[in-house]
């Protein structure tokens, strides 16, 4: 049976480039949206001509602001997509979308498109948080967003930012409350970094923000287990809250180093060819990477076959993210490696004597205490 298939597709755009983000976006005074979409449009085929039929098991419009498309372009893609693979049944079509008025106005556009699960980029519900953060909304709108989404999609996911300069546990706790008591279905929580290149670098640079100590930033990634297993969501990644069932699927191909496509500026894969996992890239620039398209068919700059220690590693690095951790069987099959073979042995029974990891039947996972110390622990973990 062919590798099931997971597909990214990234729109570049955004109205503002936020002072906090290091992603793949770009801001254009004008956005030739037909030549992109239609670039898209000619990748997805280039690609699915290579893979073959493949079960779809979802399809993710990431960004970037791919709220920012007409809805009509998003469903051409959809309708594009479930011709030249097979979709699952009750397959997850996600996109993200901010909540400005304007964004939040193509909402039921993208209902009809097919989309069956929106990310509200939210990322505070406070006016003063949300300046600070250079977002181009206000909390009134995110709140009228939530509430409109509420009522289109079966599936809802938000994003908030934490550790967030004087951020108070109190405030933090309310925030998350307010949020959750409207729509209680998954969370998706990032704490705010310095990234370089970014806005908020220059600033920290200069003293100009702080951002809140580890202690303090640890108490606030803490109470959100707390405040979210009161709504019902279980934290099933470090970095996601979900009710039973309601966990992003698209997501989970990432963690459990299934196959997945990405096509669109700057969007990898990791891609079964031949019997072989192979990692591949497109050109990061939007305006290069579509004359790529439009020359060749394909704005791909690489793709690389992965040995077995490189996958290995991968596949530690995205699996203990997950409360589920890592079967050992899957992961002999997908590296061709033994599992205990990858991991340092002496560094496995300090951290299991310790509480950080846990074997649990045939898997291994870091426990509550070990997420919140990850990434020390997998940079003594893996070989």
């Amino acid at each position: 049976m062919p590798e099931p298939l997971a597909l990214y597709i990234h729109w570049p755009f955004c109205l503002a480039k936020c002072p906090y983000c290091d992603f793949n976006s770009h801001v254009r005074d004008v956005v030739p949206e037909a030549r992109f979409a239609h670039a898209l449009s000619r990748e997805l085929a280039h690609e699915a001509a290579r893979l073959g039929r493949r079960p779809l098991t979802s399809i993710f419009f990431g960004g970037g602001t791919p709220s920012l498309m007409a809805p009509d372009s998003v469903a051409a893609l959809i309708e594009q997509a479930t011709t030249l693979f097979d979709p699952v049944p009750d397959m997850e079509i996600t996109l993200e979308a901010n909540p400005t008025s304007v964004e939040t106005g193509r909402l039921r556009g993208f209902r009809e498109a097919g989309v069956n699960r929106v990310s509200l980029g939210i990322q505070a519900l406070d006016g003063e948080a949300l300046h600070r953060l250079g977002r181009e909304h206000t909390a009134g709108e995110a709140i009228a967003a939530l509430e409109l989404a509420r009522t289109l999609f079966p599936r809802i996911s938000f994003d908030l930012i934490y550790a967030r300069p004087g951020q108070a546990m109190a405030e933090w706790r309310a925030e998350l409350d307010a949020a959750l008591a409207l729509v209680a279905d998954h969370l998706s929580l990032y704490q705010l970094t310095i990234e370089p290149g970014t806005r908020y670098e220059a600033l920290h640079r200069q003293g100009l923000i702080a951002l809140p100590d580890e202690d303090d930033a640890a108490a606030l990634y803490c109470e959100t287990a707390t405040v979210a297993a009161r709504h019902g969501l279980l934290g099933y990644e470090i970095s996601n809250y979900a009710r039973p069932g309601a966990e992003s699927r698209h997501n989970l191909a990432y963690w459990r180093y299934q196959d997945y496509a990405g096509i669109g500026p700057g969007a990898h894969g990791r891609l079964t060819l031949d019997g072989r996992l192979h990692a591949t890239r497109r050109h990061r620039a939007p305006e290069p990477w579509a004359e790529r398209v439009e020359r060749m068919g394909s704005g791909q700059t690489s793709e690389t076959p992965l040995e077995p220690g490189e996958r290995a590693r991968e596949m530690l690095l995205m699996g203990l993210r997950l409360a589920e951790g890592i079967p050992a069987a899957r992961f002999a099959a997908r590296t061709g490696i033994a599992l205990a073979d990858a991991i340092d042995g002496d560094v496995l029974g300090d951290a299991i004597e310790a509480g950080y990891v846990a074997w649990h039947g045939d898997c291994l996972a870091a426990t509550s205490e070990g997420r919140l110390r990850l990434d020390a622990l997998l940079a003594a973990l893996v070989l």
